[in-house]
């Protein structure tokens, strides 16, 4: 049920109308059943999986509260978080595993008739995974009291905005605001507003606008790409990717807020970090924080020494990378990110989120970084690792000459892309989130124009589905 379909948009309109004629109590339950239909709309076999997470975990954390013997806690953390990766390993990599120790056996001399299985990968399932695995942790660390009532901690796990491709709540967030009554604030639909507009903008004019490009390009045999079409199709992929994934990030906030929720931010103007570490700070914030809380400071953070915090940042990028998919190309894309966290952390020291006051070599760092983010691009889109190397080597060789397909692609891009550039630059330069929100009425009305405008006249010949569902 995809946020941008007409059928979407209905089952919101019966939700919402709904929604404000319940008390809390019915609320919620309301919320839980349209949560399960929601994900069931795309295969109603896989509610099992979130429903046998959820019970797992409730039990588990009620336990963990009951019993203050520590090797019982951790027995019992143990057994959710087994339980939580076995079913993610299962569907998201048991045939990359299975063909890649059969490829090993054969390079050695042994012929493997390794099993495999036709997986389907349940939609959303690294994102549900996450967050109710970090509940688990939380209780167990002391940061969350568990739930006694089942049904609000399976809503907690299904809340159908952000269930499929986040953010990823922690319960500490958003457990709170299920548990107390919610009422309509003043404030909330403008916000609301603000948050799906701005989201259908990125997902439909954006995202779905250069997913042909990047299509054509990457689909294309290297031999017949120049530098300038492959420099041109990365950065084209670059914006798809943010606008697909913070669009749907910002149309939850919006969905969420109109109910009385308020869900985490998970992008900040990304393409203006300075550095590897800022990067990471404004691109998918929740998978970040989660990866930093849950397994950076679990492997010893920066508290053992120079070498132990080198290694710990790429142990966490390498398995934020594999979060995504398996595949060797996600694995090098977060080796690549590790590499430059490294990198940055020893010319830059500890704390490398430092902002020149000179703009010039602001402007510098940030058309650098942005470089060398889309490098790491190249090797998440790229259809093989020799396609990804092929590519690579194009884009530092001199055949820059312009060709009819980087000429339409080019203008296409700068079309496209340069508006929603130069308001984020505004918003970056405001320092405030919201600040549309806030501005005067023609200013606000010309955006919301501009937003709806290309919304109406500039649709995507085929509409795409969410990138990041295959996650």
């Amino acid at each position: 049920m995809l946020f941008n379909s007409f059928v979407f948009w209905a089952f919101f309109a019966v939700v919402i109308v709904l929604y404000w004629r319940l008390g809390h109590r019915l609320q919620n339950r309301m919320l839980l059943v349209a949560s399960y239909v929601f994900y069931g709309y795309w295969d109603w076999r896989f509610l099992g999986l979130i429903f046998l997470s959820t019970v797992v975990d409730y039990f588990i954390a009620i336990h963990l509260e009951k019993t203050s013997v520590k090797r019982r806690k951790q027995l019992l953390l143990g057994i959710s978080v087994a339980s939580n990766l076995g079913m993610l390993g299962f569907f998201k990599y048991y045939n990359f595993f299975v063909h890649e120790m059969a490829e090993l056996l054969t390079a050695i001399g042994i012929q493997a008739n390794m099993p495999t299985l036709y997986v389907v990968l349940p939609v959303g399932i690294s994102f549900y995974t996450f967050q109710t695995m970090s509940y688990t942790i939380d209780v167990y660390r002391g940061h969350t009291k568990p739930t006694r009532n089942f049904l609000d901690l399976a809503l907690y796990v299904s809340f159908f905005p952000q269930l499929v491709a986040g953010p990823i709540e922690r319960s500490h967030d958003l457990m709170p605001q299920i548990l107390k009554p919610r009422y309509y604030r003043p404030g909330d639909f403008s916000e609301g507003l603000y948050h799906v507009l701005f989201g259908l903008f990125k997902k439909v004019v954006i995202a779905d606008n250069m997913a042909p490009i990047v299509n054509t390009i990457f689909s294309t045999p290297t031999s017949e790409l120049t530098g300038t079409e492959v420099l041109i199709g990365v950065y084209a992929f670059a914006f798809q990717i943010y606008g697909d994934f913070s669009g749907y990030s910002s149309i939850a906030q919006g969905v969420a807020k109109w109910m009385g929720i308020d869900l985490s931010w998970n992008f900040k103007m990304p393409y203006f970090a300075r550095n590897p570490s800022d990067f990471w700070r404004r691109w998918h914030i929740s998978l970040s924080s989660w990866l930093r809380d849950y397994l950076y400071i679990s492997l010893g953070g920066n508290k053992k020494g120079r070498l132990f915090t080198l290694r710990n940042l790429m142990l966490t990028m390498l398995l934020g990378g594999l979060w995504h998919g398996a595949g060797w190309l996600f694995l090098l894309w977060g080796f690549w990110h590790g590499l430059l966290l490294i990198v940055y952390r020893i010319f830059e020291g500890e704390d490398n989120s430092n902002r020149s006051s000179n703009r010039f070599v602001t402007l510098f760092k940030v058309i650098l970084m942005f470089n060398l983010i889309c490098i790491g691009w190249l090797f998440f889109r790229a259809e093989s690792l020799s396609q990804a190397i092929d590519m690579l080597g194009l884009l530092f060789s001199l055949d820059y000459s312009f060709t009819a397909l980087s000429a339409y692609s080019f203008s296409m891009v700068l079309f496209f892309v340069t508006p929603m550039m130069l308001y984020e630059f505004r918003v970056e330069r405001k320092k405030d989130l919201l600040y549309l929100l806030s501005a005067s009425v023609p200013e606000r009305t010309l955006i919301y124009a501009y937003f709806a405008l290309m919304l109406v006249v500039f649709p995507p010949v085929s509409p795409q589905v969410f990138i990041y569902f295959q996650f």
